[in-house]
């Protein structure tokens, strides 16, 4: 038999045959595939078809047979289709290859119009666990926003309240915390050490079995008031509330969870009553500095992150520090700046962003939009528009590898994130809804 190249294809095929297997390498698959310049005269083939099988005196049958053949056919595509957009689902969402059966299922269920069914399925993939969401919470943990660290308790946390469904608006204020079980030569968790997450790491633990579900006031020691989700983890606090002012918890949080910085929030129209001592009010000699530049975000942050003005972290002990009813000495740091300023009594907070141009964040107005400590604040921000859309924006990011682009993604972000709410806060729909929108036709 001769071969010839076909250039649409870019594969080999028999000359003169009419019908020929092609394998979609893509696919993984067979495929059949039809030159163009036999697409006519099917019921002829049909009869040709037949006669090579020995029922050339059977014309009716050989046109039914006829029939039949380009009915499979015509169905193909549509199947090969759904198969290459579960191959591409289940990448995006485990980051690995599928197998035969699982496609299977998923291509099942995308044929079908069942395309979160399809993403489900590919969460049940240990790697979704173990590589796409540790790789997605890790950034979140250190200054450098990596993902290549040990993986720790924030991270765990994070992967934990994701695989049970647990409403993601308790991220900054549950008292939660995830710790491995079952996996042999792990020491027990500690909140002074990261060993017990760093041998669940070595030892290759499935993140998706074991991990279990626990708090920081029992496993940790802290008062369940002044748990307040991944922000009182050890990781975060060995990242946020070391040294300097507590301040960097606050940025960080807003840069993580709301996916805004200080530079893209600053408001010089708030009242600068709560600005701490260690801000110079004429940095440089100039008092146009501080009215126009650092009372931008003073005004705002420091009433904010005087709910942390109990928290610390001892980085000889290796473990964060909470001192209930006293001011950490670091709130006083280079109280000589400028000793008319505030002065912080307590962790009393309030929130004067929900005024003036941050009212933007979408504030819940069911909140008092003031509080004590880092519990109730989590709850502040956690509650804000932002908040939920932030989520949505980074797992579309995740699963799409694009940040969205058009007004077609920016509609289709403001429907997870109503959907996202709507869900109590399910991330792992938001991952499902991601995934599918990113498929391709």
């Amino acid at each position: 038999m001769r071969l010839a190249r076909d250039s649409r294809q870019s594969t080999l095929r028999p000359v003169g045959v009419i019908w020929q297997p092609r394998l979609d390498a893509a696919l993984g698959t067979g495929d059949l595939y039809m030159p163009t310049e036999s697409k006519i005269g099917a019921s002829r083939r049909g009869v040709t078809l037949a006669a090579r099988l020995g029922w050339a005196a059977a014309p009716g049958r050989a046109l039914l047979l006829g029939g039949l053949v380009l009915l499979a056919f015509a169905a193909q595509p549509a199947f090969a289709d759904a198969r290459s957009q579960a191959k591409r689902l289940h990448d995006r969402i485990a980051g690995v290859p599928a197998s035969p059966a699982v496609l299977d299922d998923m291509a099942a269920d995308i044929a079908a119009g069942r395309t979160i069914d399809a993403a489900y399925t590919a969460m049940e993939n240990r790697s979704f666990y173990d590589v796409t969401l540790k790789n997605f919470a890790m950034p979140w943990t250190n200054r450098d926003q990596t993902m290549f660290a040990p993986l720790n308790d924030y991270v765990a946390t994070v992967i934990g309240m994701v695989r049970d469904d647990v409403p993601f608006n308790g991220v900054l204020s549950d008292d939660i915390l995830y710790v491995g079980s079952g996996v042999g030569g792990a020491p027990a968790y500690s909140p002074s050490s990261n060993a017990h997450y760093e041998a669940l790491e070595a030892a290759g633990a499935n993140l998706k079995t074991a991990l279990v579900r626990t708090t920081q006031s029992s496993a940790a020691g802290l008062p369940s008031d002044a748990t307040a989700g991944v922000l009182t983890t050890r990781a975060a606090a060995q990242a946020f509330f070391i040294a300097g002012t507590n301040r960097a918890m606050f940025r960080y949080t807003m840069l993580n969870h709301l996916c805004e910085d200080l530079e893209q929030i600053q408001d010089p129209t708030r009242p600068p009553d709560r600005v701490r001592q260690d801000v110079s009010r004429s940095p440089g000699g100039d008092s146009r500095v501080f009215r126009n530049n650092c009372v931008a975000c003073h005004a705002g942050m420091d009433p904010l992150t005087q709910a942390f003005a109990y928290y610390d972290y001892d980085d000889a002990a290796g473990r964060l520090v909470y001192s209930n009813g006293q001011v950490r000495p670091k709130y006083f740091n280079n109280d000589e700046t400028f000793r008319p300023g505030f002065v912080t009594p307590d962790d009393r907070w309030d929130n004067y962003w929900r005024k003036g141009r941050n009212a933007l964040l979408g504030w819940d107005p069911s909140l008092p939009g003031s509080g004590q400590g880092a519990k109730s604040l989590g709850r502040e921000l956690a509650g804000s528009e932002r908040f939920a859309r932030c989520q949505v924006e980074k797992v579309f990011k995740n699963v799409c590898f694009r940040v969205p682009s058009d007004a077609q993604d920016r509609a289709r972000v403001d429907a997870m994130t109503a959907s996202f709410k709507a869900n109590r806060y399910s991330l792992k729909r938001v991952f499902a809804e991601a995934a599918t929108y990113c498929i391709g036709e």
